[in-house]
């Protein structure tokens, strides 16, 4: 069976999350007891996930349930939707050529406040020009960009993305793009290299983080009924017939 730690909800197929719970049900029907759920709940770090199954499978009545999953799912779609924003600002910036202090105030701007203060977060993205220098240093770690990283951290190396384009030009920041993580912000910066404009990559990406934003939430939604339906003894295959409804 998958493990949880390998899941990432965002990125996954809507069938392998599907795979997922089916495969939650079947292991649960065979070997009965608790078992399972605390093996998965020990192991589990995607946040929706484990969400789940430490409270659909909990004594709290289903109606709490529900209510304590639309408020996570709020919450993590708020989180994934600010993160792939400023991923998009920074590819907005790159594309521009952007004076980085400007970008800096456009990444801020989706926080309530700053996430740090504007001399740090030039002398961290500043620091990240000597760390990539070294050989055999990890590009994968130091490098790469996703939703599941914190904010700040993604802050500082959005930034120095911004900066390194800004000094030693857009086109040099292919060297990076195997190293980057993210599919979205990975195709933002090819686009950029190859020349599109700003806007367009700006109006472009953002249709993409809506898209990507809807399709999130309906697996979040398949999660939970599949997941209730664990907790109900519903057979496999009608728990599959729920699976089918959020598949086109």
């Amino acid at each position: 069976m998958q493990k949880p730690q390998e899941l990432d909800i965002l990125e996954m197929p809507v069938e392998g999350l599907a795979a997922y719970w089916l495969s939650i049900k079947k292991i649960m029907d065979a070997r009965k007891g608790r078992d399972i759920l605390d093996e998965e709940i020990a192991s589990a770090s995607e946040p929706y996930i484990l969400h789940l199954l430490e409270t659909v499978f909990s004594s709290l009545d289903v109606p709490l349930v529900r209510r304590l999953a639309s408020a996570k799912k709020d919450i993590l779609i708020d989180d994934y939707r600010t993160k792939i924003d400023l991923m998009r600002l920074a590819v907005y910036a790159i594309a521009s050529g952007e004076n980085p202090r400007v970008t800096l105030v456009r990444l801020d701007s989706k926080f309530a406040q700053p996430l740090m203060t504007e001399d740090r977060a030039f002398d961290m993205a500043s620091a990240m020009f000597d760390a990539i220098k070294p050989r055999g240093v990890d590009l994968d770690i130091l490098l790469s960009v996703d939703h599941k990283i914190k904010a700040d951290r993604l802050l500082v190396k959005l930034l120095f993305f911004v900066m390194y384009a800004r000094r030693e030009g857009r086109q040099n920041l292919d060297r990076f793009i195997p190293h980057l993580g993210s599919r979205f912000f990975s195709e933002g910066i090819s686009l950029a290299i190859d020349n599109f404009e700003a806007d367009f990559l700006a109006n472009h990406l953002e249709s993409i983080r809506d898209r990507v934003m809807a399709e999130t939430a309906r697996k979040m939604d398949m999660a939970l009924e599949m997941a209730l339906a664990i907790r109900n003894k519903t057979a496999y295959d009608d728990i599959f017939r729920i699976a089918r409804t959020y598949m086109s």
